[in-house]
């Protein structure tokens, strides 16, 4: 009887140390992550002119950030840009980063008869965690309104991506304020939703802006008019000519 109730509290214990130990840990990389997410910031640049421009995310983590730790970049898009799937598609062999739509992109669509959306960018590296990484992404300027106050440009504003990471070590997420927990696709397959944690943004970081080329409304019925004019004369000569020659 006695040796049941030793060997009992021996187990007992064992298991009590057990939790100890993996409570320890997890604080320690939730303590691990915090410091990333204070440590880390997210850049971006704009280049290329006219419709056809590129967007340059720099990540920059702090040096011994863990392997474990993954990086997630929320774009939220507006109407007047697009992205091209097939584009981005036909690059996935230049690239180490991958992508999610969170709705079907229409490439014809003009920016007043379409809405913004959602992109879910999933930098990926192999070996040790890199300090700095960078993601390009093609941007492309929809055909807007024409303007009927004589403005020929029209301005466009791209918002600072939401800077997210996480690690299945830390589980005590609460231990992570003032940072926000936020639920997004594990991965880019989107088979399931994970608690990201989104580093604070610096308040000096605007939104980018540039300007996209607009047509001029006012001269919409004389276009129209032209081009009915033109294509009345084009069909009469034609007409005669198919007649003259006896074209069937």
């Amino acid at each position: 009887m006695y040796i049941v109730l030793f060997s009992l509290l021996v187990c007992l214990w064992r298991c009590h140390c057990l939790v100890e130990k993996d409570e320890y840990q997890d604080l320690e990389h939730c303590e691990m992550l915090k410091q990333c997410l204070e440590a880390s910031t997210v850049t971006v640049a704009l280049t290329k002119k006219g419709f056809h421009r590129e967007l340059i995310n720099t990540v920059k983590l702090r040096p011994d950030t863990p392997r474990d730790v993954r990086v997630l970049l929320v774009h939220k898009w507006p109407s007047g840009v697009f992205l091209d799937p097939y584009q981005l598609a036909s690059m996935s062999d230049q690239r180490d980063w991958q992508i999610l739509f969170n709705s079907t992109i229409d490439l014809e669509m003009p920016a007043h008869k379409t809405s913004g959306f959602l992109t879910y960018v999933y930098p990926s590296y192999t070996g040790s965690t890199p300090t700095l990484l960078k993601v390009k992404i093609p941007v492309h300027g929809r055909y807007h309104e024409p303007s009927f106050t004589g403005e020929m440009f029209t301005s466009v504003s791209i918002e600072y991506p939401e800077l997210l990471l996480r690690t299945e070590k830390c589980d005590q997420l609460h231990l992570l304020e003032p940072h926000t927990v936020v639920d997004a696709p594990c991965t880019v397959s989107n088979s399931s939703t994970c608690s990201w944690v989104k580093v604070r943004h610096r308040e000096e970081f605007g939104p980018l802006s540039f300007q996209l080329p607009v047509g001029d409304g006012s001269a919409v019925a004389y276009i129209c008019g032209g081009t009915l004019f033109v294509t009345v004369i084009c069909c009469v000569a034609l007409s005669k000519y198919m007649w003259k020659h006896k074209i069937v």
